[in-house]
């Protein structure tokens, strides 16, 4: 038996751990460097295509770099200026990684890259390479190349690479900050549960080791597919609140073990099999959670699902092998100080109780809360993120609040077309079309420059390649409103896409790029719901032999999430408290996040119900009473569960603290679902269904009973 070896050899397992550790410190210290940047992209896409049709026929690209150049004296039409221009141009075309560059002044001076006030205008151009290339190899030293004063012009260096790899550092800074935080925090409230240092003490160095030990199982992962860098944020918070969440069911039951009157060697060996199976099948609904993100085809969706399941694993190990071990070297030193009330006498057990007598108006009232919490996600708007993920600080932020604020048209954000089988001829009526779409402020082709449906006839055509026929066809260039980026971007796409042309034309460039990854997430959102239920529901079936507690659990986590999603929408999407939080709403959501809070907040939810639902089963199983046990089980665990909750909600309520609005989003709403979920639903609604649920909350039809006694994990 796993408990009796582990308490035979508790001293040889904790210098094994330590050892392990700080082996995995080591390892774990190169993850980050291996991890991988990626853009918000769907691979086989049609913007993907158009993406590389422009860089392998054409030599060119949606441009990812921008610099705003701002006149000291006088406008950009300045003698001074234009030759400063001119020569950044210049300069830009010609830096090592620079596939392309165009300039204000290079293009004859088109409007749409000068501001209204005409002190600014834009230099854009197109770097080559992936995200890790642009982001990771180019920008560290082209930016603050490129971030210049002169006698004549004020130089800022922007573009979508450049906005994302602020926040990466951003986020980096952040998290690690917040762990700084965190870590004294968890300790000091540790030790307020358990009155004791020593149990506080080896809970968070549980913690620690999911922490490393999940960074040094990604560093084996990198070495097989590409791994994002936010991958080790995920580690960190996870690291922390599952360490801790599984250190106290095991302390908790050790304690509850040594009251029974058990030799500290047996109550290590009845912890073992006790709250280990529990952490095991707690550990195992996390990891199905997160797992479910590897059929989603995008990277960095992927990248959560390895760091979850990585975070599982140390965690796991941890709580059921290494601190048990150190529970047998500390022995009675672990428990609380001063009498024990009975279970009978406190306040989880009399709330219980109260609970099942009124299960009506209870349960009404719990539902009536949650459903009026979750109402505003029915209006939720997935949209596209831009540079307003940052502080008003950033850098990159500035400078794209004030092309918003000067320029009428966002030329870095146009919506690239490349056609086949096309003339001139037939390109021109189609690019009138074009322009007479909302939105639309100019449309470039080889066939001309065409505005409001009439072609422009007060300009050359200025994009590269545009007057230079392909053998597979040509480009053209849609150029959208600011406001019409800012309204609705993807609809946008969507209308360009659906205007009639005489022959075949795919769209490109960063609105399209943005909207298919949004329409590719977004579309996958039932079946990673649907994979999510279908694992867990197995995962307790297994554990319980009932159908019954499988669909209880599965509608009290869609309640509690539904609680998380209404927040979402209610602040950070229709701006509520934004200027407490400090964040600049854009009236959508990033769907990426959403998916990945979906997937912790679900797991974790299955792992209190987990732990209630053992409980509660032991005393079922013990008792043969249906409803006695509830209130019991309930009184065993709940203590356990407010106390993991409380922890794990603080830990995730400091990212709220940070500068990017993701971390934001991550932080307010986990923390609400898991306080949701450790009250009202696990405090009252769990109860109440439990109630009136009676003897079948244990039901099963004979051939599944049947089946759960030969695969069933049990005692």
């Amino acid at each position: 038996m796993l408990g009796r070896f582990i308490a035979a050899r508790a001293r040889l397992i904790v210098v094994l751990g330590i050892a392990v550790a700080l082996f995995a410190g080591v390892i774990g210290a190169g993850t980050i460097n291996a991890l991988s940047l990626n853009r918000f992209e769907a691979p086989g896409s049609e913007s993907m295509r158009v993406r590389d049709t422009l860089a392998r026929e054409y030599r060119t690209g949606s441009p990812n770099l921008t610099l705003l150049v701002t006149a000291r004296q006088g406008g950009v039409d300045s003698p001074a200026v234009t030759e400063a221009g001119e020569a950044l141009t210049r300069e830009l075309a010609s830096y090592p990684g620079v596939g392309a560059a165009w300039s204000y002044w290079s293009r004859g001076e088109p409007e749409t890259l000068r501001s209204r006030d005409g002190r600014q205008a834009l230099i854009l151009a197109w770097a080559p390479g992936d995200a890790n290339q642009v982001r990771r190899d180019l920008l560290p030293t082209l930016t603050p190349a490129f971030t210049r004063t002169s006698d004549a012009v004020t130089v800022r260096v922007g573009g979508s690479d450049e906005v994302f790899r602020q926040t990466m550092t951003q986020a980096r800074q952040d998290f690690l900050r917040a762990e700084l935080l965190v870590l004294p925090l968890v300790l000091l409230l540790l030790w307020w549960v358990y009155r004791r240092i020593s149990p506080a003490l080896v809970t968070v160095g549980i913690g620690l080791f999911a922490v490393l030990g999940s960074l040094a199982i990604l560093r084996g992962v990198v070495a097989f597919t590409d791994v994002s860098t936010f991958a080790a944020n995920i580690a960190l918070v996870m690291g922390i609140g599952l360490g801790v969440d599984y250190g106290l069911f095991v302390v908790f039951r050790f304690r509850e073990e040594l009251r029974g009157g058990h030799a500290v060697p047996d109550a290590v060996a009845r912890t073992v099999r006790g709250a280990g199976r529990t952490v095991l099948f707690s550990g195992g609904t996390v990891a199905a959670s997160l797992s479910v993100l590897l059929v989603l085809p995008f990277p960095f969706l992927r990248s959560f699902a390895y760091a979850g399941v990585a975070v599982v694993l140390a965690a796991v190990v941890g709580a059921t092998v290494l601190l048990p071990a150190a529970l047998k070297l500390l022995g009675h030193r672990v428990e609380r100080r001063g009498p024990v009330p009975e279970v009978t006498d406190g306040f989880w057990y009399s709330a219980a109780h109260r609970v099942m007598r009124r299960p009506f108006a209870f349960g009404g009232a719990a539902l009536a809360i949650l459903l009026l919490l979750g109402a505003p996600f029915l209006g939720v708007r997935f949209g596209l993120p831009d540079d307003r993920v940052l502080p008003t600080s950033a850098p990159a932020r500035q400078l794209y609040d004030q092309v918003r604020a000067g320029f009428p048209v966002e030329e870095a954000d146009a919506i690239q077309l490349v056609a086949s089988g096309a003339s001139p001829e037939s390109v021109a009526p189609y690019a009138a079309a074009l322009s007479r779409l909302p939105g639309v402020a100019r449309v470039d082709s080889s066939a001309g420059s065409y505005q409001g449906g009439a072609r422009s006839t007060d300009r050359t055509d200025r994009v590269d390649g545009l007057d230079r026929l392909d053998r597979l066809g040509q480009r053209l260039v849609v150029l959208p409103t600011s406001a019409r980026l800012a309204e609705d971007a993807t609809g946008l796409v969507r209308e360009v896409r659906a205007v009639p042309a005489p022959f075949t034309v795919e769209a490109g460039g960063y609105p399209a790029e943005l909207t298919d990854y949004r329409d590719g997430v977004t579309s996958k959102l039932p079946l990673v719901g649907a994979l999510i239920v279908a694992v867990t529901f197995v995962l307790l079936f297994l554990m319980t032999g009932s159908l019954i507690a499988p669909i209880k659990a599965t509608l009290l986590n869609v309640l509690s999430l539904s609680v998380m999603f209404g927040a979402l929408v209610l602040v950070f999407q229709q701006g509520h408290l934004s200027g407490l939080l400090d964040f600049t709403p854009t009236g959508s959501i990033e769907p990426s996040v959403p998916i990945l809070m979906f997937c912790i907040a679900y797991g974790l939810s299955m792992d209190y119900e987990v732990f209630l639902l053992a409980r509660i089963k032991e005393e079922y199983d013990r008792t043969g009473d249906a409803l006695a046990s509830v209130p019991l089980g309930i009184a065993r665990s709940a203590p356990l569960v407010t106390a993991a909750a409380a922890i794990l909600a603080v830990s995730f309520a400091t990212y709220a603290t940070g500068q990017v609005v993701f971390l934001k989003q991550l932080g307010i709403g986990m923390a609400l679902a898991i306080l949701v979920d450790a009250t009202l639903i696990r405090g009252v609604l769990l109860p109440v269904l439990m109630r009136l649920a009676g003897p079948a909350n244990w039901w099963a039809p004979r051939p599944l009973r049947r089946l759960h006694r030969l695969i069933g994990l049990t005692d």
